[in-house]
């Protein structure tokens, strides 16, 4: 097993570390692997599209020659999970932040994403989250964007009052929140469910 996490900017290391923890709590074997390019994603398990700033990661992503190789695969079944900047690149629709800042949407999910929901930096927040499948979660939002709403296949399965803050689509995960600030695995290890 071999998963990758795109490695321009947000928290790649505490993906990477996060991912090992997952996989030697639960007793699997792989190797979690630092994507830069467009030859890195051959032959992944799986890919994690981290936080960061999703307007700088998308052009990164279309510069080097990742995005058709993204969307293949996706549409082959293989397990992608985005956190905040991840979650806004994976969503089918952008709002006008989006729009306005020319960030080219990976169009993954049927969900539609608000960048910033929450506020900028000063405003970002903790809150206890119920998660399908999960339960209870302690979620870290910074600068969080929110699903505004899913359809299709796509299902929602954690919430703030606000709004939606989590969704999966079959072999595709999206939060608006950042699992790989805290010490607990279990977001991580359900996308390893996902492998």
């Amino acid at each position: 097993m071999k998963i990758g996490v795109i490695g321009f900017q947000g928290d790649v290391i505490e993906h990477i570390e996060a991912m090992k923890k997952a996989i030697e709590l639960h007793k699997r074997h792989g190797t979690v692997l630092w994507v830069r390019k467009k030859e890195d994603l051959a032959d992944l398990s799986a890919l994690i599209i981290p936080g960061g700033e999703s307007t700088t990661i998308s052009r990164l992503i279309e510069r080097r020659g990742m995005r058709d190789s993204i969307i293949e695969m996706a549409e082959n079944g293989v397990p992608i999970m985005g956190t905040c900047a991840g979650c806004i690149l994976m969503a089918k629709v952008g709002d006008e932040e989006v729009i306005r800042s020319d960030t080219r949407l990976l169009s993954l999910m049927d969900m539609e994403v608000q960048r910033n929901a929450f506020g900028r930096q000063r405003e970002s927040f903790e809150a206890d989250i119920e998660i399908e499948g999960i339960g209870k979660f302690h979620a870290i939002f910074i600068r969080a964007p929110l699903i505004k709403r899913v359809w299709g296949k796509c299902k929602a399965m954690a919430y703030v009052d606000e709004g939606i803050v989590m969704a999966v689509q079959g072999n595709l995960l999206a939060m608006a929140f950042h699992p790989e600030l805290g010490q607990d695995y279990r977001i991580h290890h359900l996308f390893l469910q996902m492998i």
